[in-house]
């Protein structure tokens, strides 16, 4: 007779238990392949500082339910079932006997053993009731309480001037100002110029032709005149040449 072939469960159930259980990986932040540089230390010193926090957290779970009271040792009485009247008052505590009062435990310094793993700062905040303000991390002063931090230092000396971003663009625009103004000013001296030269010439003309006009008496050109005009006229030629 063939024997008989086992059931997958069987040997599936075997096989998990005798397979030894996979070592869980760490947690991931940010990309494996980053290269070396400032984001791969960046992700680092934050994996860290998520690692130290965890513990911390742990810790401080640990110290919590070590130093957390138990139960009231005093027996609470069933209510009777037969009585209707209002409930009675709770029996009342004596103040002297401060053993059997509920202790804060966030007032009680953890254990010695319990201390040696802490962070110094988590450790100040559990033996002191006054927080513990770290004077280098400004989001901590920020939250202190103002009488009692010191004022911030100004140092306007040290300030460096914010640049002034359109200062090439306001030089260059006065200098195309003036540049205008300039030559604007030129053009209207050389067009003063031109309207004078040709006043002129216009009046040397009439001059002239006055001169060439013989004379009603004698008929004769004026010479003495016209010789006058023309040495004026030689002399401011000469003149413009020099």
């Amino acid at each position: 007779m063939a024997p008989k072939r086992t059931r997958e469960e069987d040997t599936g159930g075997a096989d998990s238990a005798s397979s030894p259980k996979k070592a869980r990986g760490g947690f991931r932040v940010g990309p494996e392949n980053l290269p070396d540089g400032a984001w791969k230390r960046k992700v680092t010193k934050i994996k860290k500082d998520l690692i130290t926090k965890a513990k911390v957290k742990k810790e401080y779970a640990k110290i919590k339910a070590k130093t957390a009271p138990g139960p009231s040792s005093l027996p609470i009485p069933p209510p009777s079932p037969t009585s209707t009247s209002a409930p009675l008052p709770p029996p009342a505590t004596d103040p002297s006997s401060s053993s059997s009062a509920p202790q804060d435990p966030s007032s009680q310094p953890p254990p010695e053993s319990a201390q040696e793993n802490l962070h110094p700062s988590r450790l100040a905040l559990l033996t002191t009731n006054t927080p513990h303000l770290d004077l280098s991390n400004p989001n901590l002063l920020a939250e202190g309480h103002p009488s009692t931090l010191p004022p911030p230092k100004r140092n306007n000396g040290n300030r460096k001037r914010k640049p002034d971003y359109f200062s090439k663009e306001l030089d260059l625009a006065e200098k195309k100002k003036k540049a205008a103004e300039a030559r604007e000013a030129e053009f209207k001296r050389r067009e003063e110029e031109r309207q004078k030269r040709i006043s002129d010439r216009e009046k040397f003309r009439r001059q002239m032709a006055k001169a060439k006009t013989p004379g009603h008496r004698d008929g004769k050109v004026k010479v003495g005149r016209e010789s006058k005009l023309l040495l004026e006229r030689v002399q401011r030629m000469v003149g413009g040449g020099n």
